[in-house]
């Protein structure tokens, strides 16, 4: 269930103009975030790749559960895709800006990723709702 809840809220920091069209006072909430928002984006970029990672390692419950799996999978890819894209000043200065070929395809990435940020933080809220729902489920 964390990993879907971290999901949502990652989301909703991804999609401003989503959350702004719902809520007139979410304007307000977003740039007091705005100051961390590279540090909450590398935290959830590594929590989103530590998330892939461990699906990885339980790929046996591919056999067993294989939509809770695919799910998980999905779920972690997004946050792991979106924490990069929030964070990427932080990553590139902290750790891409030792090395030019790193930094240089990390930016071509983020010029790649770039407009597709909405579009995956609909999709993000979508699986970490469907993240938190299948863990109410019985195995």
């Amino acid at each position: 269930m964390t990993w879907g809840i971290t999901l949502i809220l990652l989301s909703i920091i991804a999609v401003p103009s989503l959350l702004l069209s719902k809520k007139p006072n979410a304007k307000e909430l977003l740039e007091k975030i705005e100051p961390y928002q590279g540090w909450i984006g590398l935290i959830f970029c590594f929590w989103g790749v530590w998330g892939v990672i461990s699906s990885i390692l339980g790929i046996g419950w591919l056999a067993t559960f294989p939509i809770r799996w695919s799910v998980y999978l999905a779920g972690n890819a997004i946050e792991a895709i979106l924490g990069f894209m929030l964070g990427f000043g932080m990553i590139n200065k902290l750790v891409l800006s030792k090395n030019e070929a790193a930094k240089e395809k990390a930016n071509q990435l983020r010029e790649k990723l770039a407009p597709k940020q909405g579009k995956l933080g609909v999709l993000g809220l979508i699986i970490g709702a469907l993240m938190i729902v299948l863990s109410f489920l019985p195995y």
